[in-house]
């Protein structure tokens, strides 16, 4: 069994893992590029093995940056089967046709506004393109072995990061090795997530690395979230929280709403601007034994939340200008409804706008949380003049303390560690303590490299 490293080396986007043998070869995600152009052309690159000689995919779990390529590959000839958790399954559902439409709107408005260095732009793929890809996914339960293809055994436990998140299991039944995937692993304490499961035998780990070169801070988000909420509303403002469609925004939700609740923050209309992220916070809710909240507080989420599905009620949200909590996507503000939102909210110091979470390098996101005094939306430069802010602390990774702690809570000895999924310098420490503390061989791959497993 070989082992080629297709994505997510040196970046935290773009993850695909090749694992073949002499008869089969078995794709562990298939993400798409995003953040920085020099990576977003890799998109448009030709894949790098044939899709139509892959067998069977297997996905970590639902973010475009784990599943975002699929389209793309099946539109080039993919014809097996794509393996998933259920509620994986279930979010793929909103978010790949979601990022067709996306991906196409955008395309149209760059060709009406003229903004593009190409005559008639073109999406990667359509809306259409990710319904067909759908077609190929067949969903699991954790803890299920099943054999994508034959000689290859692969289980899913839980990893923690997002509903559905799994760490892939995979064996080769002929020689009896077992390569682990971490996938995106989530916190030891997260708000509204369980901890990632320990896993106890691997002879080979790819390990992500996000926050492998720093700790989350140690802030309190709900004093956080008090303290900007109530002194934007006490100056008439508005506050924006761009936020991932999956996780984030339903985190966000819970905590404005409990907020409220308890009477710490003034009662503000609140409302959830993205389709996608509407359709996830119902799914969210469905599977509410996956996750910490209960029934009661989902259904807390879901009476008083404005939930703005048309465009027409999304234009005129953008055009309101009374004191309120609007959560939209994307969450590093790299495409989206929340672009419209930036545009109009931007210019005036009475606003907030609140990350809550990782920006990768080359996002609007990672431009306004580092001092940016401006940023380009749309082909025009908008001033930054609202009140920038950055809860770390709400993110859904694991940094590299709460991930060293996962790996040592099982009874892992694993011959080799391939450290990816993070920005070079991340990566690269990440490894470091891996070595230090745990004493294994750790090594952060190339891009394309293909080792033995």
């Amino acid at each position: 069994m070989k082992l080629r490293f297709l994505g997510g080396v040196g970046t935290v986007t773009g993850s695909r893992y090749l694992l073949s043998d002499d008869r089969h070869r078995v794709l562990v995600d298939c993400g798409m590029y995003q953040g920085v152009k020099t990576l977003r052309r890799r998109n448009w690159a030709p894949f790098q093995v044939d899709p139509r000689t892959i067998d069977a995919v297997v996905l970590t779990h639902a973010h475009i940056d784990h599943t975002g390529y699929l389209p793309a590959l099946v539109k080039q000839g993919f014809r097996g089967t794509i393996h998933c958790t259920r509620a994986t399954h279930e979010l793929c559902k909103v978010l790949l046709p979601d990022a067709g439409f996306l991906q196409e709107e955008d395309a149209r408005y760059a060709h009406r506004k003229k903004f593009s260095r190409h005559e008639n732009p073109e999406p990667l793929f359509t809306e259409k393109d990710a319904y067909e890809a759908l077609k190929y996914f067949e969903s699991r339960h954790y803890h299920e072995s099943f054999e994508p293809v034959p000689g290859f055994s692969v289980t899913f436990t839980p990893a923690g990061h997002i509903l559905g998140s799994a760490c892939v299991h995979v064996t080769h039944t002929g020689h009896r090795r077992t390569v682990v995937f971490s996938g995106d692993l989530g916190r030891q304490d997260d708000l509204i997530m369980r901890p990632p499961e320990p896993i106890d035998h691997a002879d080979v780990l790819v390990c992500e690395s996000t926050y492998g070169d720093r700790r989350h801070a140690d802030t309190d988000p709900e004093k956080a979230l008090t303290d900007i909420i109530s002194q934007t509303a006490g100056r008439g403002g508005v506050v924006l929280m761009p936020a991932f469609a999956v996780g984030r925004a339903q985190m966000l939700l819970y905590l404005v709403h409990k907020l409220m609740a308890e009477g710490r923050i003034p009662k503000l209309p609140v409302y959830l601007n993205s389709p996608m992220a509407i359709r996830a916070t119902e799914i969210f809710c469905r599977h509410h034994k996956e996750h910490r909240l209960s029934q009661t507080q989902c259904e807390l989420i879901d009476e008083n939340t404005v939930f703005v599905r048309s465009v027409e009620e999304s234009i005129e949200l953008t055009g309101r200008k009374f004191p309120a909590v609007i959560i939209s996507a994307s969450g590093m503000a790299s495409g989206g409804r929340v672009l419209h939102h930036l545009k109009t909210l931007l210019p005036n110091p009475r606003n907030s706008i609140v990350f809550a979470g990782f920006q990768a390098p080359g996002t609007r996101g990672d431009a306004m949380v580092n001092g940016a005094e401006s940023v380009k939306i749309h082909g025009e430069y908008w001033p930054v003049k609202a009140q920038i802010h950055n809860l770390d602390s709400l993110s859904a990774h694991g940094d590299y303390e709460e991930i060293l702690t996962w790996l040592e809570k099982g009874s892992l000895k694993p011959e080799r560690v391939y450290v990816t999924h993070g920005e070079m310098v991340a990566a690269d420490v990440m490894r470091k303590h891996i070595r230090e503390r745990l004493g294994w061989h750790a090594e952060v791959p190339e891009l394309f490299e293909e080792v033995d497993i």
